[in-house]
C-alpha cells in the first residue's frame, strides 16, 4: 500500500464520497475508505477522527477564508458587500475537484440524515466565521448575523449552480456567489 504518496487527504475524500455515492454512507467503513484511497486505516485516522468528518474536509480554511475576505473589505462596505468579498475570497480556493465531487457528495448527504446534520453543522460555522468577522468590523451583531447567513445561502445556491454541467468546465465559482448574493439581496429588498 503506498502510504506516503502525496495527497493522502484529497483521494480520501475522493474515496468516500465515491463510496458513499456507491453504496451509502451507513455500508461504507474507514477501512473501505482507506482500501479505496491506497493508504492505511492509520493514515485515515491521522487526517480524519471518522468517517463522518470526510465531508466537512476543508470546513476550517473555508471559514477561515470567508472571515479574512470579510475582514480586508474596503473600510466604507456594507455588511452585504464585506459579505460578498468574503464569498470571493472563499470561492477563489474551490477547484474542479470541488466541482467534480459536488453533485455525488449532494447525493449522498441527501440519503443520510447524519450526514444532513453534519452539513448543517458546516453551515453554521461557515456563518459563524463570518458574523464574527463582520462585528469584529464594527457591525451590530443582529445585522451581521442576518449579513452572514445570506452569505452561506448564497454560497450554497452558488455551489450547487457552479457543479451543474451545463456550465464551462473552467468557470470560476466566484461569480456565481456574487450573482447568488447579488439575487438574495433583491429578494430581501421585496420583504418589506
Amino acid at each position: 500500500m503506498a502510504r506516503w504518496e502525496p495527497g493522502a487527504r484529497e483521494r480520501l475524500v475522493v474515496a468516500a464520497v465515491d463510496l458513499y455515492a456507491d453504496q451509502g454512507y451507513d455500508a461504507t467503513t474507514v477501512a473501505q475508505i482507506a482500501e479505496r484511497a491506497g493508504v492505511t486505516k492509520s493514515t485515515f485516522f491521522r487526517y480524519f477522527p471518522d468517517k463522518r468528518e470526510l465531508l466537512v474536509a476543508g470546513q476550517e480554511t473555508l471559514s477561515t477564508l470567508l472571515a479574512e475576505g470579510v475582514g480586508e473589505a474596503p473600510a466604507g462596505a456594507s455588511p452585504l458587500d464585506a459579505v460578498a468579498s468574503g464569498l470571493e475570497r472563499a470561492s477563489s480556493a474551490m477547484g474542479q475537484m470541488n466541482r467534480e465531487l459536488a453533485p455525488r457528495l449532494q447525493a449522498a448527504i441527501a440519503a443520510s440524515s447524519e450526514l444532513q446534520e453534519r452539513d448543517a453543522l458546516k453551515s453554521v460555522g461557515l456563518a459563524t466565521a463570518m458574523t464574527d468577522a463582520l462585528v469584529a468590523r464594527g457591525v451590530p451583531e443582529a445585522t451581521a448575523h442576518l449579513a452572514a447567513e445570506m452569505g452561506v445561502l448564497a454560497f450554497k445556491r452558488a455551489y450547487a449552480e457552479w457543479s451543474k454541467d451545463d456550465h464551462s468546465p473552467d468557470a470560476a465559482l466566484a461569480p456565481f456567489t456574487v450573482a447568488a448574493l447579488d439575487e438574495l439581496r433583491i429578494a430581501s429588498q421585496s420583504l418589506g
